[in-house]
């Protein structure tokens, strides 16, 4: 399933920066950053599962918000950018 995840962390406080950090490692684990707060991912069932458990173990629930929207097309599909691009699709090859 193609799933767009945005979060909001508070970082004025002392364990801000570290939840900001740790919430987009998890991110980072299922997908890939579009914008500084936006990850793109394309998990299973039982991924997008452990991807909220995760997310929900870093948050701070009276300060934080993670947003999850399930996309009904596959994200090249659904999405148009404009400007600077640096996706990647994962299911081209890849060449280094």
């Amino acid at each position: 399933m193609e799933i767009l995840v945005t979060y909001d962390v508070a970082t004025v406080d002392d364990g801000g920066a570290r939840r900001l950090r740790r919430v987009a490692q998890v991110c980072t684990n299922y997908g890939q950053r579009v914008q500084q707060s936006v990850f793109e991912c394309s998990v299973s069932k039982a991924q997008y599962e452990q991807m909220v458990d995760d997310l929900l173990q870093e948050i701070d629930n009276d300060k934080d918000s993670i947003r999850l929207y399930r996309l009904s097309m596959s994200a090249a599909e659904a999405v148009e950018t404009y400007g600077v691009d640096e996706s990647i699709d994962f299911n081209d090859p890849l060449i280094l």
